[in-house]
């Protein structure tokens, strides 16, 4: 509804559903919007018929895929794969493998307002109903790819100021929704933290997600309710320890060793002491 807006010449921002495009779309007339991705399948199916089509992908997912693969993976680029392909086919059988020989953290499908899946679920199969189901969604067909040196309460601060910028800001809950949850997650990063904010950070993204009236608002809390599904331990890192393990936090890194001891010596009080 935000595009037709903005073909109209006015501001683009949604409206209340119903009425929906269907009845009452662009200026009025009823509207059927697809992306360009379905209608690139459309003369395929019509050529070769639905049957064939149906024929590629799952039971509920038909068809193929096109994904964006980039990261720490050797091939990057862009891929197409059928519906139903494990995740760990896409990385590690198309894209080659991580880089430098790192290991495999998790990867981010969907584009910024995408859930960030760890290597416990990379058997996973890409469809939209075992993506949903892992806190993530095919989305736009973005694919990141992160290793064991990445910092998941960073990567949450990213995206949640890449969607801070990106709302219209037409919903109270999206708008001042973000922003506190980046101002929670910022805090966490810079060592200011408190146990407490795990709670409300997670009440709040899910009022984001129930009350906003468009798809960003309603997923823009994704790359924080995933983190913390299956990163949780880096938060309580972060506010208990004020330890970043990736050493990617800078304002709580206090020595370049002591992130990644595994018996959490106090590096600097030792070289003091020698």
């Amino acid at each position: 509804t935000a595009l037709m807006y903005s073909i109209e010449g006015e501001r683009g921002i949604p409206r209340q559903r119903p009425p929906f495009p269907v009845r009452k779309g662009l200026f009025g007339k009823p509207t059927n919007i697809n992306n360009v991705e379905t209608w690139a399948n459309v003369p395929k199916i019509i050529e070769k018929g639905a049957d064939w089509f149906s024929e590629i992908g799952t039971e509920t997912s038909k068809g193929t895929k096109i994904f964006s693969l980039v990261g720490k993976v050797k091939n990057t680029g862009l891929v197409e794969v059928p519906m139903g392909m494990t995740l760990r086919e896409v990385i590690f059988d198309i894209g080659g493998g991580m880089l430098d020989g790192k290991g495999f953290k998790a990867v981010q499908t969907g584009g910024p307002s995408g859930g960030c899946i760890p290597k416990e679920l990379l058997d996973l199969p890409v469809d939209y109903e075992s993506l949903t189901k892992a806190g993530s969604i095919m989305g736009s067909g973005g694919m990141i790819v992160m290793d064991e040196q990445t910092c998941m309460v960073d990567v949450a601060k990213y995206f949640l100021n890449f969607l801070q910028d990106e709302s219209c800001g037409k919903c109270l809950s999206c708008r001042k929704g973000i922003q506190k949850m980046l101002e929670i997650v910022t805090d966490i990063t810079e060592g200011k933290g408190k146990e407490e904010d795990l709670e409300t950070l997670e009440e709040l993204a899910y009022v984001v997600k129930d009350v906003s009236l468009c798809g960003l608002g309603q997923t823009a809390p994704n790359p924080v309710l995933a983190t913390l599904r299956y990163f949780k331990d880096e938060y309580i890192d972060h506010i208990k320890k004020k330890k970043c393990t990736a050493a990617v936090c800078n304002e709580i890194i206090s020595s370049p060793c002591q992130h990644t001891c595994p018996i959490d010596t106090e590096a600097q009080v030792y070289i003091a002491l020698i």
